[in-house]
């Protein structure tokens, strides 16, 4: 009798006198037996089945333990009925197969995008669209504003905007981040707003009047006369950032400054691959940038001038560029 290691399935065929003394039945699976099976059968069906098939049968110590066995010493006439032989047979049944396992993936966790603290509505341009501002970093840190676009047809600021909302910003730094504060001359791909004022001669400092509607640098009507200037008065006067920086196209460049200002341009300048060079050639009255430095002294203000175009690359210097500033004690 031959037992598997793991699982053990007992057949226990009980053979009638008219079957022979060298006949078992093997039962296997769920086929119930009938009649009589040869011994070279059951051998090629099973071959680790041992198979008791001697008449009388001889029980072992292990079978009668198990169940009691009633052997016939002598064939039994036709016409008498003989209590059954036992022929008791144990199949070893091979341990179940463990179903496959799947190679484990290689594929990398989406990257997670640290939170956004806040998202506010600063106000609306004359088209209706909203001008926003995303709040990340450390709340009560040190605050840092930065504004993609002020003139709608120098837009690739956008892409430094987008990937400052993705990277970790350091500890202790309450970063601000504008994509667009003249969200109307983006959609139409003009410099202007859409009364055609030039926002960057809008602002209160040292404003005066410059051209008509329509001329490149018209400042419109009075000063801060534009919605889109109004709600970046309002908020930058709220905040109070020690620290605001806008993109513009296409010179290339950053102006010079002195002091803490100027070093953090040069700094700036010497991270991204800019030279610090003058910029001439307009009338620089009603400039965003000079309002806020003016208002939140010693805080520090300044354009970056930016190429014609923007590679990925120069996207992703400009960005770190920003948050390393924004981090050193300056």
């Amino acid at each position: 009798m031959i037992a598997s290691t793991r699982h053990r399935s007992r057949l226990r065929v009980r053979l009638s006198s008219q079957c022979g003394s060298a006949v078992a039945a093997v039962i296997v699976s769920a086929i119930a037996a009938a009649g009589c099976t040869t011994a070279n059968e059951v051998a090629e069906a099973e071959p680790n089945a041992t198979i008791a098939a001697t008449t009388p049968v001889v029980a072992t110590s292990e079978a009668l333990s198990a169940e009691p066995t009633v052997a016939a010493t002598t064939p039994a006439p036709a016409t008498t009925e003989t209590l059954p032989a036992t022929i008791e047979v144990v199949v070893a049944t091979p341990p179940p197969t463990p179903p496959p396992t799947e190679a484990p993936t290689t594929v990398a966790p989406p990257a997670t995008v640290p939170p956004v603290v806040e998202t506010r509505q600063l106000g609306t341009s004359v088209e209706g669209r909203p001008i926003t501002a995303v709040r990340r970093g450390t709340p009560g840190g040190r605050v840092v504003l930065i504004v993609g676009v002020i003139h709608g047809d120098e837009n690739a600021g956008l892409a430094i905007i987008d990937l400052l909302e993705q990277y970790e910003v350091p500890a202790g730094v309450d970063l601000w981040l504008v994509d667009s504060m003249n969200p109307d001359g983006v959609a139409n791909n003009d410099r202007h707003n859409a009364n055609q004022v030039d926002l960057n001669r809008n602002f209160p400092a040292d404003w005066g009047p410059i051209g008509v509607p329509g001329d490149g640098q018209y400042a419109g009507p009075s000063v801060a006369s534009e919605p889109e200037t109004q709600a970046m008065i309002a908020f930058i006067t709220e905040i109070r950032p020690d620290l605001v920086m806008w993109y513009h196209q296409d010179l290339f460049r950053i102006s010079p400054g002195k002091g803490r200002d100027g070093a953090i341009r040069q700094r700036y300048a010497d991270l991204v691959g800019l030279p610090v060079v003058s910029i001439t050639g307009g009338i620089y009255t009603g400039v965003a940038a000079t309002w806020a430095r003016r208002t939140i002294d010693p805080g520090v203000a300044f354009i970056v001038e930016l190429g014609a175009t923007l590679t990925p690359e120069e996207a992703d210097r400009h960005a770190r560029a920003v948050l390393t500033i924004a981090a050193e004690p300056n």
